[in-house]
C-alpha cells in the first residue's frame, strides 16, 4: 500500500470532527501518484458524498473540461479537497474543521510532491497561502496569479482561481477560471512533457 493510499484509508476511518456522523462517504482524493499537478477544492458536494470521488457534479465536469484544455487527463493529475467530508447542506467548512482534517492534505501534497498546486476557491486558497506564509486577502485580489511559494519544503508553484461551482452561477466567472487555467499552458517549462 502507497503512502496516499494508506492516508485514504485513514480518512475513511477518520473520526476527527463532527462531520462524520453526517457523511454517507469520505472523499479523500483521486489521481496519480506522482502528478505534476494538484487541484485542491474546499469540501465535498452532495454527488462527491454519494460517490466518494471529487469533483464528480456539474462542478467537476467543468473541472475535468479545464483539465482537458491544459492538455491533460484527470488521471494525470491529483484532485482533492482541503475537507474531506461534506458539510451539511454544503455550509463552508468551520475553522475547526479544516484544522481536524487540513493533515491529510498535507500528507498528500508530501506524498506527491506536486510541481504546480491549483487552488480552487477561497477556503483552500487562504489554507495554501498560511501554509506559504503568505497573506490572503480575498480570492479576488489573488486569483489567476502564480505564485512560486515554499509549503511544506517544498518548492511550488501555487495558481489560486475561483471554485468551480461559483462558474454554475456566474457566467463571467466561468471565463476568469478558464483564463487562469489557461496560464498552465503558457508556463511552459514544467509542464512540456505534457503540453
Amino acid at each position: 500500500m502507497n503512502e496516499l493510499e494508506i492516508i485514504a484509508e485513514e480518512v475513511r476511518r477518520c473520526r476527527r470532527c463532527s462531520l462524520h456522523k453526517t457523511r454517507k462517504n469520505p472523499v479523500p482524493g483521486e489521481g496519480a501518484e506522482d502528478a505534476e499537478i494538484m487541484f485542491v477544492g474546499e469540501a465535498p458536494g452532495r454527488n462527491e458524498d454519494e460517490q466518494g470521488k471529487p469533483f464528480v457534479g456539474a462542478a467537476g465536469e467543468f473541472l475535468t473540461e479545464l483539465i482537458s484544455m491544459i492538455g491533460m487527463t484527470r488521471d494525470e493529475v491529483f484532485i482533492t479537497n482541503v475537507v474531506k467530508c461534506r458539510p451539511p447542506h454544503n455550509r463552508d467548512p468551520k475553522p475547526e474543521e479544516i484544522e481536524a482534517c487540513s493533515p491529510f492534505l498535507d500528507r498528500q501534497i508530501k506524498a506527491i510532491s506536486p510541481r504546480i498546486i491549483v487552488s480552487l476557491g477561497r477556503h483552500s486558497t487562504s489554507y495554501l497561502f498560511r501554509k506559504a506564509g503568505l497573506e490572503f486577502r480575498s480570492i479576488g485580489a489573488v486569483r489567476g496569479r502564480i505564485v512560486e511559494v515554499e509549503i511544506l519544503g517544498l518548492s511550488v508553484k501555487l495558481l489560486p482561481t475561483y471554485h468551480p461551482a461559483a462558474s454554475l452561477y456566474n457566467p463571467a466567472v466561468r471565463s476568469k477560471i478558464v483564463e487562469d487555467l489557461l496560464k498552465l499552458r503558457r508556463e511552459g517549462t514544467d509542464l512540456t512533457k505534457y503540453l
